[in-house]
């Protein structure tokens, strides 16, 4: 009998109170209305906002990154039209320089042969005077030898004929 007792009292314990389960189900469906109506839309609605800001932020950072990009081909291409405007300007130059190298370089053949040509000139010149100079002192001295000598005077168209012959055979042995 103690064993029915137990049974007894645990079935009761255990038993199905339709009112109690109606009431439970009650507040499970007014806390689920609750929740929906003040906890899971305002968590929806944060987290759509959050989803719609990274989504911008995403959005920027592509945009970003392909200005970036176009930015940085835009400056490859100017430096690479800059290298090549270099390599010209300095063949340009290089060029000129060349030029005006050999330009000055003609220039002072021309003055060297100008220089030389009047050296050579002068050389003439200086030369003929000396040899002038050395047949008037030939020139006196025969006379002064041939006055001695003679003790006379010889004209002056004798005294050039030999003096000039007397030249000439130096002239020849030189």
């Amino acid at each position: 009998m103690v064993n029915f007792c137990l049974l007894a009292q645990s079935l009761d314990v255990i038993s199905v109170n339709f009112w109690h389960i109606l009431i439970s189900l009650a507040n499970l469906i007014l806390l689920f209305l609750l929740i929906k109506k003040f906890l899971y839309k305002p968590v929806k609605k944060m987290f759509e906002t959050r989803e719609k800001e990274l989504s911008d932020k995403y959005a920027q950072a592509d945009d970003a990154i392909s200005k970036a990009n176009a930015d940085r081909l835009a400056w490859e291409e100017k430096l690479a039209s800059a290298e090549e405007e270099a390599n010209d300007i300095i063949k340009n130059a290089t060029a000129v320089a060349k030029k005006r190298a050999e330009q000055i370089v003609s220039e002072a053949d021309g003055q060297a042969e100008i220089i030389l040509a009047e050296a050579q000139t002068e050389a003439k010149l200086e030369l003929e005077k000396s040899r002038n100079n050395f047949k008037n002192e030939v020139v006196e001295v025969s006379t002064a030898v041939a006055e001695k000598m003679l003790n006379r005077e010889v004209n002056k168209e004798d005294h050039d004929k030999l003096i000039d012959q007397f030249i000439n055979e130096l002239g020849e042995k030189a």
